[in-house]
């Protein structure tokens, strides 16, 4: 293993730069997918990858890629994540991944290090889908898995359109999306989970992602007289829409292991305190590592959602907004990742991620494996997200050796 180390000041010094473009009070961010101030974030860090030296390529979907040429032609062995945030961001979430990224390049750089195969560290388009959905968009087109057209057609929360504005903030880019693969792809990410500060432990060796189901549903009742209207004459979207939040949980913890629930959105018409809900819109986001039992607990929702719908009087109509399976990442990487943590001093758990990531898409295209850091508390997606600067320097530590490690075979 080499003896090079990232520097820990350097790096933190980019991640409180870069927090600064879309700034919010308590010290968070927001800079939703394609924003202006998306644009001002990209253009600051696709700077200093040309600074770096990186050759830097604009995709379709706006995915910016900063290529470090190798000793040989052929694929890059890559890393990246995104630094578009939800509303009430952190600075970490996704920035660590590219600007980690970037600390790695310039380590190499500063001692003259030139590496078998080529480096590339890239950030990809809307991977929150806060604005436009679905999520990871960007790395999914890239590598396949979405097309390129449907994205591109993807109306935002506001009514814009993904490729709108792509072009209005200038990343409508020209080089084809899927233009190459990578050899191996890492990406190191805050935990955004409590795991590893509950334990102790200063590295996660991700295993694979859970598999995402995002299905909303939409309950067309009878609006009436909240006070003289009798419960059996009833037709009420707002208590099926409460009933689909309590079965949803119900099913999750009847079925226990990994499985998860949540009803994210709940709105109602005409949303008037003494009127019955004629409508509503409720979503249901259900996830597992395993794909079968993902399989069933969508099967007992929509049964229940049946039974729900024939007792209320009500009709049910059904959108899925997500839909990816389980992912396991390639053993020989994470083994790497763990044994190269393991080699720094680190303390190292193998973990699955509860969260969907960029790495997730590339995985079926090339050995791909990912590195936990801690979240404070488990708070991520919130302007209370941290993670303290020596466990950013054991992330970004593991990142540079298995980089290296990779790109030297």
């Amino acid at each position: 293993m080499s003896n090079l180390r990232i520097d820990l000041d350097r790096l933190m010094d980019r991640i409180d730069r870069l927090g600064q473009v879309g700034a919010l009070q308590g010290g968070g961010v927001c800079r939703l997918a394609l924003s202006d101030e998306d644009k001002a974030g990209r253009d600051l860090v696709a700077g200093w990858m040309r600074e770096l030296g990186l050759e830097v390529t604009v995709d379709r979907i706006g995915n910016v890629v900063g290529l470090r040429r190798g000793e040989t032609d052929g694929p890059p062995v890559m890393t990246g994540s995104h630094i578009d945030t939800v509303a009430t961001g952190g600075l970490y979430d996704g920035n660590l991944g590219v600007l980690a990224g970037l600390e790695v390049v310039e380590t190499l750089n500063a001692a003259g290090v030139t590496t078998r195969h080529p480096l590339a560290v890239g950030f990809f388009t809307n991977e929150e889908g806060a604005r436009f959905a679905p999520d990871m968009m960007g790395s999914g087109v890239h590598q396949g898995l979405l097309a390129l057209d449907d994205c591109l057609a993807a109306r935002g929360i506001d009514g814009t359109t993904l490729g709108g504005e792509l072009a209005r903030i200038g990343y409508a880019g020209e080089s084809p999306v899927g233009g190459f693969r990578a050899k191996a792809f890492f990406e190191l990410h805050v935990e955004q989970g409590p795991v590893l500060e509950e334990e102790g432990v200063e590295i996660g060796a991700v295993t694979g992602v859970q598999g995402i189901s995002w299905t909303e549903y939409t309950i067309a009742g009878t609006s009436n007289h909240a006070g003289t209207t009798p419960l059996r004459l009833r037709h009420d979207a707002g208590y099926v829409a409460a009933a689909i939040a309590t079965a949803a949980r119900e099913i999750a913890r009847e079925m226990g292991g990994d499985q998860v629930a949540t009803v994210g959105v709940i709105e109602l018409e005409p949303n008037l305190v003494n009127v019955i809900a004629r409508r509503a819109k409720v979503t249901v986001d259900l996830r597992n590592t395993d794909e079968e039992k993902l399989r069933q607990a969508e099967a007992k929702l929509a049964e229940k959602l049946r039974e729900l719908a024939e007792a209320e009087g009500v009709e049910v109509s059904a959108r899925t907004l997500v839909r990816f399976q389980p992912v396991d990442f390639d053993p020989d990487m994470v083994g790497l990742v763990a044994e190269t943590a393991a080699a720094l001093g680190c303390s190292v758990k193998r973990m699955p991620s509860g969260a969907g990531h960029d790495a997730q898409m590339f995985a079926p295209n090339c050995p791909t494996a990912m590195i936990f850091v801690p979240s404070k508390d488990g708070i991520s997606h919130n302007v209370r997200e941290y993670t303290a600067p020596m466990e950013i320097a054991a992330g970004a530590n593991v990142l540079l050796q298995v980089m290296l490690s990779v790109a030297s075979q």
